[in-house]
């Protein structure tokens, strides 16, 4: 199971969301690039990174901090938030990013992904479905698609995509646990590869969810859990040779 640290961006800073709730954001760090190494020194074989202003806006507003991670970093980097076209994408994986996410795109504009499949590879994009008791949620999680979750994962795979990272929206930045049973009622009915996310607390979240590796879900996507180090091996992968640690709630950077 490929443990996928997230890094959510917005006004230029590291931050944390509760459900999606841009009202309700906690700020890790003023720079997205110090956390990114943090997580790599930490041992992380790939990151997850979003420009939350761009998933409001359709702009990418936080191009240049994304570019200075991809440029800075030896892992993969996956990027999603506000990508609606071929160029945008275009712009994203010249500069190195390994895949880019599709999200409201996907509901709004279906197309897209079916010319998106023509010109690259299934490795490359991905689809994101963000799922509120099974209704996929665009625009930031503002607005609801019209469709059930895996319909729209199913139509995403007659075109061609291979992956869906689904997202439980009531799980996501609660720290109540991941949900169990509706990613397996999702990954089930997709039969797609799936890249768990929102809501993993411990490890026994992620105990449960390698029960769900049969139906496809072979990595997870882990934002405020890893930042607020619920997870009892971090203290282990700290480089206190290199003075790099931080401290509990993951407010500041600080040396030892």
């Amino acid at each position: 199971m490929l443990i996928i640290p997230a890094i959510d961006i917005k006004d230029g800073k590291c931050v944390r969301l509760t459900r999606g709730d841009f009202n309700q954001q906690k700020i890790y760090l003023d720079k997205p690039l110090d956390m990114a190494i943090i997580w790599r020194k930490q041992n992380a074989k790939m990151l997850h990174v979003v420009d939350l202003d761009a998933a409001l806006s359709g702009e990418p507003v936080n191009f240049v901090r994304i570019k200075e991670i991809v440029e800075a970093l030896d892992i993969p980097i996956q990027v999603g938030g506000g990508i609606r076209s071929v160029e945008a994408v275009k712009r994203y994986l010249d500069i190195g990013v390994s895949r880019v996410v599709i999200g409201s795109a996907a509901v709004t504009n279906p197309e897209l992904v079916a010319e998106l499949m023509t010109l690259y590879r299934s490795s490359r994009i991905v689809v994101g479905i963000d799922a509120d008791n099974g209704i996929p949620k665009i625009k930031g999680w503002t607005e609801s698609g019209s469709m059930q979750d895996y319909e729209l994962a199913l139509e995403m795979k007659k075109m061609g995509v291979e992956r869906i990272i689904y997202t439980d929206i009531s799980r996501d930045g609660m720290m109540q646990g991941f949900g169990y049973e509706s990613t397996k009622r999702f990954a089930e009915k997709a039969g797609m590869k799936i890249t768990a996310s929102g809501g993993v607390t411990s490890s026994e979240d992620l105990k449960r969810l390698i029960e769900l590796q049969q139906y496809g879900v072979d990595s997870v996507i882990i934002g405020k859990a890893l930042y607020e180090c619920n997870f009892p091996c971090q203290e282990i992968w700290y480089n206190y040779e290199e003075g790099i640690c931080l401290d509990r709630n993951f407010s500041t950077a600080r040396t030892r």
